[in-house]
């Protein structure tokens, strides 16, 4: 019997230690020591030139746009780049480009509105029951279309001032706030002890039913996530991580082992991804990624329109690729691997669920509806004929 026919991204998980760091004396305790990872990122134009031909773009990118959002690769994330590829999808998400300096009219240093919705300083409250705490400025490496490349990174227009015990007595306070999500930055650079006293400070609070941690360390900095950090994390369910990959070729071996650590502590998985352009703005790129995500135990659960963040229209999408994408999606695989798409409102409307246009017509006595083949069926609705239930009461 043939084997079945499967992709390399859906199926195959590759290690890509030491790669441009081969011949360079690097031990296999440096390679997998987070720290190691961290003190050897790249971050000039003389380490990118030394491993890399780079674009006249790229390279005006580097010297112009410093000042916009610093510059950091892990040499993990750095072995995923193709060095003879200028269009590679992940050069595109962490190398400047001349194109940052560039402001489209609608674009905003803060899209989401998060500025105006924080009542103490690093505490975003939006939502009713939730709210996200900006707990660091700093990530293992920078995403050139970062929301919040005013505060991350240390070179931006705005500091980040977090005041924790005002956000934790905001929290107290606050009987209605049942969800509280670590961001920032990136929470997971933080020591276990560090990170352990801020939730077991949030553990304190009774009305907090769960806690989230949005990360991609997972993704840029695998070596971080070891049992003694998932051993940690463990103590403060129910916990919940979303990670943030964009493309299957971010997901190698290192990364499914820190998920899988992750998985097995009981952290329930999700996944969001950003769409970008010459990154996954096609629906075979974003089915590679979907699946391979749930090969590592985690769920794809939301799909963003890039935000309006200043200097990123070279990476935008229109929505219409967006619809089509979730359409080449629902019907054709299993419902869990479908992400969410949606657009974060620019201004601070929040979250706005974008589909496909799946319902046809309503009327008071029918919906009519088409399934991903683009077939019609129609749904009899409730009449107070059909079902009693919809009588008025006496």
């Amino acid at each position: 019997m043939q084997p079945p026919n499967e992709t390399d991204s859906q199926k195959s998980f590759v290690a890509h230690a030491p790669g441009y760091w081969a011949g360079s004396g690097v031990s296999p305790e440096q390679w997998n020591s987070h720290l190691w990872q961290l003190r050897n990122r790249i971050t000039s134009l003389a380490q990118l030139e030394e491993h890399l031909e780079l674009t006249s773009e790229e390279r005006n990118g580097v010297i112009l746009s410093g000042t916009k959002l610093a510059m950091a690769i892990t040499p993990h994330f750095f072995n995923l780049i193709d060095r003879d590829d200028p269009d590679c999808p992940i050069r595109r998400q962490v190398i400047p480009r001349v194109e940052e300096t560039l402001v489209s009219p609608y674009e905003m240093s803060d899209p989401c509105g998060e500025d105006s919705h924080m009542p103490v300083p690093g505490l975003v409250h939006r939502y009713p029951d939730r709210v996200l705490f900006l707990v660091t400025d700093r990530c293992a490496a920078y995403c050139r279309y970062c929301t919040r490349s005013r505060v991350v990174s240390g070179v931006g227009e705005q500091e980040l001032e977090t005041d924790y015990e005002a956000a934790f007595r905001y929290l107290e306070q606050h009987t209605e706030i049942r969800d509280v999500l670590l961001s920032g930055g990136d929470p997971l650079l933080f020591s276990d002890a560090k990170l352990d006293r801020i939730l077991g400070r949030l553990r304190q609070i009774r009305h907090l039913e769960f806690l989230r941690i949005g990360s991609r360390v997972p993704i840029f900095l695998p070596q971080r996530i070891t049992p003694e950090l998932c051993a940690m994390l463990r103590r403060h369910h129910p916990l919940f991580i979303s990670v943030h990959a964009n493309h299957a070729k971010e997901l190698t071996t290192e990364v499914r082992e820190g998920l899988e650590r992750l998985a097995d502590a009981g952290i329930p998985l999700g996944n969001q991804s950003v769409l970008l352009r010459g990154v996954n703005d096609d629906v075979a790129t974003m089915r590679d990624l979907v699946h391979k995500l749930l090969m590592c135990r985690v769920r794809p659960y939301y799909l963003y329109q890039l935000d309006l963040i200043q200097g990123s229209s070279h990476l935008e999408v229109p929505v219409e690729e967006g619809i089509r994408i979730i359409e080449g999606l629902r019907g054709h695989t299993t419902g869990y691997a479908v992400p969410q798409y949606v657009i974060d409102a620019p201004g601070g409307g929040g979250k706005v669920p974008v589909n496909p246009e799946y319902v046809l017509q309503r009327t008071a006595d029918r919906t009519l509806v088409r399934n991903y083949e683009g077939r019609t069926f129609e749904y009899p609705e409730p009449t107070q004929e059909t079902d009693p239930a919809l009588l008025p009461r006496r």
